[in-house]
């Protein structure tokens, strides 16, 4: 039986914010990977422990998360950047009895979901047929294109309640609670980075913990979860946020009449796509240039003045 792990950073239990953790030359980045690979070495462990014969797991956060030398030794790492935008689906197949994501964050503008966001923290929405998504759902998406349900979720409890609201009997692991304090609507990305940066973390050894148990439970349950899908065709529409000195974003829309299609899109979206048609503003008229005057009527200095000196 081949279980599909896929990861993300910001849903896992010590990872305080964005700034000091999440990215490449954070100061704390390095124990942020410490502490992804081994939430996701214990989901590996819970995964085998209930019955799983292979388990492929995704490095699926920004520029990396997963260290080889500490993940679970039966583990597969599908890992390196940049990964192939011609394949969204990071390994996944329908080879695959069911998959499951660890790490998970909530989408942008949940209120009290620790470090959420969708895609960036420039992301104001992503809206699927006309309803808010974020990147766990796409992800669900994806592992249904192939009939390969979503059966787990850790990650801060606002990631497992968006979890259960489009997996009604998804089995959760929330590892940390994130402060409520509102929407981050209509922020700008640097405020939205730190809007949502506190919360309540399990001890990274009990968060394991509980990631093995529901991982192991989940995959015993992999008959009674099904798929998450959404009926064709699809219409996305990305909104992003306002830089400093606006009110409001951009819009693109992306349209396909195949999900997987539509995913490639987000990565090599079309150039008519990429930013709102806003009227043009006409180019400036240039003025002709007056024509030389030949040499022979230039007017001869007078005798005895000097130019003036240019300053």
């Amino acid at each position: 039986m081949k279980i599909h792990i896929m990861t993300d950073m910001e849903g896992c239990a010590g990872v305080m914010n964005a700034h000091e953790y999440i990215y490449s030359n954070s100061k704390y980045y390095e124990e942020a990977r410490d502490l992804t690979s081994l939430e996701v070495s214990a989901a590996v462990e819970g995964a085998l422990e209930a019955g799983a014969t292979e388990v492929l797991v995704a490095d699926g956060h920004g520029p990396s998360a997963i260290k080889r030398t500490l993940l679970h030794p039966r583990a597969r790492l599908l890992s390196g950047r940049p990964y192939s935008p011609g394949q969204p689906s990071f390994g996944c197949d329908g080879t695959f009895a069911a998959s499951l994501i660890i790490g998970q964050h909530a989408k942008a503008n949940t209120d009290g979901g620790h470090l959420c966001h969708t895609i960036s923290f420039g992301v104001e929405d992503y809206n699927l047929n006309g309803r808010s998504i974020g990147e766990l759902g796409l992800w669900m998406l994806i592992a249904g294109y192939y009939n390969v349900p979503v059966i787990m979720v850790s990650g801060d409890q606002a990631a497992c309640d968006e979890a259960r609201s489009l997996v009604p009997n998804i089995e959760v692991a929330p590892v940390k609670w994130g402060l409520k304090r509102g929407s981050a609507s209509g922020l700008t990305k640097e405020q939205n980075g730190v809007f949502n940066s506190v919360a309540v973390h399990l001890h990274p050894n009990e968060a394991r913990a509980v990631i093995r148990e529901h991982v192991s439970r989940a995959v015993r349950r992999i008959p009674e979860i099904t798929p998450f899908r959404v009926d064709a065709p699809y219409t996305l529409t990305i909104s992003t946020r306002p830089v400093e000195g606006e009110k409001h974003g951009e819009k693109m829309t992306l349209k396909s009449a195949d999900f997987l299609d539509l995913m490639r899109g987000l990565t090599q979206p079309p150039k008519a796509a990429v930013r709102p048609s806003r009227a043009a503003k006409p180019a400036a008229a240039k003025k002709p240039k007056a024509a030389k005057k030949p040499a022979a009527a230039k007017a001869a200095k007078p005798a005895g003045r000097k130019g003036r000196k240019k300053r």
